[in-house]
C-alpha cells in the first residue's frame, strides 16, 4: 500500500518517541518501536543497508536505492529522533532532576502495559516460548545488575563499544546507553569526544555502530523470519526485565563516578512508597496514564 505524507507524519511521532526512550536510562526506543508497530519494518528497513545499496549509490540510481532501503520510512524515523533529542530529552533531564518519582512512575506504566501488547503478538504461548521469555527476563535484570568497567580508549575496544552499544539500543527492553556505561565508555565517547572533537574515536565508534547496526540487523531479520514467537517472546521478556530498572520508588545503593566527578545513579534497592500523600497518587496517576497512553497507541495503530 502507498503511503501518503499523513503516514510518514505518524511515522515521524513514532520516531519521535524513540528518540524520547533513548535519552532514559533503561528505556530503549527498540521497545517503543515494537509497541507501535514499526519495529520489525525497521529492523527489515535497516538490513538493506547493504552491498546492493552501496553499488546504488556508487552508480548514482538513486530512485532504486531508495526503494531498496525503504528511505522514506527511515528518514521519517530519522527526523522524529532528532528533533525529540532537541527538544523533549531536555525535558526528560529537567525532570529526572526535579522529580525522578513522577517521571519514572510514567515509564514503569508505559513498560507495564507494553509487556501485555508486545507478548501478546506472540501467535502460540508454548513451554518453549514461556522458556524464552524467562530467559529474556533473566538476561535483562542480570544485566542490570553488572557493575562498570573503567575507561578504555584502545581503538578495537571503542569499536566494540559501537558495535555492542547500537546492538543494544536495537533490542526492546535494552538499553545502549546503559551498555555504554557497563563497558565504562559512556563518558568517554558520548561526552569527552563530542565536546572536544575526538576526531579518531568518534570515527571509530561510528564505524563500529554502522558495522553493528547492519549486521545486528540482518541478524534480527533472519531471527524474526524463522523463529517469530520464540524472538517475541525473548523480547517481551527483556521489556519485562527492564521494570527492575525502571521502578518509581527506589533508594541509590551504589553509584558511578565519571572521570569529570560527576556521581550517576547506577544500582537502586526497590522500596515501597514511604507515605501514601497526594505526591504518592499522583506518581500512580502518572503510572495508570503511561498504560492508557500505550493502549491509546496501541488502539490508534489499529485505526491506520
Amino acid at each position: 500500500m502507498q503511503r501518503k505524507l499523513y503516514d510518514y507524519i505518524i511515522i515521524a511521532l513514532k520516531g519521535f518517541a524513540m528518540g524520547a526512550a533513548n535519552v532514559i536510562p533503561g528505556v530503549s526506543g527498540g521497545t517503543i518501536a515494537l509497541v507501535t508497530g514499526i519495529y520489525i519494518e525497521f529492523i527489515n528497513s535497516l538490513k538493506c543497508l547493504d552491498l546492493k545499496a552501496v553499488k546504488l549509490l556508487f552508480s548514482f540510481r538513486w530512485k532504486l536505492l531508495a526503494e531498496h532501503i525503504n528511505f522514506k520510512f527511515l528518514l521519517s524515523i530519522s527526523i522524529g529522533v532528532a528533533a525529540s533529542l532537541f527538544s523533549i530529552a531536555k525535558l526528560f533531564e529537567y525532570l529526572f532532576a526535579e522529580h525522578p518519582i513522577l517521571i519514572w512512575s510514567f515509564f514503569f506504566g508505559l513498560i507495564l502495559a507494553s509487556v501485555y501488547f508486545v507478548g501478546k503478538t506472540v501467535t502460540r504461548w508454548n513451554v518453549v516460548n514461556i522458556l524464552w521469555l524467562i530467559l529474556g527476563v533473566v538476561i535483562a535484570v542480570g544485566i542490570s545488575m553488572f557493575k562498570p568497567a573503567s575507561a578504555n580508549d584502545n581503538l578495537l575496544y571503542v569499536g566494540l563499544c559501537g558495535i555492542i552499544g547500537i546492538s543494544g539500543m536495537m533490542l526492546p527492553g535494552l538499553s545502549g546507553s546503559f551498555i555504554l556505561i557497563l563497558m565504562g565508555n559512556y563518558e568517554l565517547l558520548m561526552v569527552e569526544s563530542i565536546s572536544n572533537l575526538n576526531w579518531v574515536l568518534l570515527v571509530v565508534f561510528a564505524l563500529g555502530s554502522i558495522i553493528g547496526m547492519v549486521s545486528f540487523s540482518h541478524v534480527l531479520s533472519w531471527i524474526l523470519k524463522r523463529y517469530f514467537n520464540a524472538t517475541i517472546a525473548l523480547l517481551t521478556g527483556f521489556v519485562f526485565g527492564s521494570l527492575n530498572i525502571i521502578w518509581p520508588w527506589k533508594e541509590v545503593v551504589e553509584t558511578y563516578v565519571k572521570p569529570s566527578g560527576e556521581i550517576v545513579p547506577l544500582k537502586y534497592e526497590k522500596i515501597l512508597p514511604p507515605e501514601f500523600d497526594a505526591y504518592t497518587l499522583l506518581a500512580i496517576g502518572l503510572i495508570l496514564f503511561g498504560i492508557f497512553s500505550i493502549w491509546l497507541i496501541e488502539y490508534l495503530a489499529k485505526e491506520e
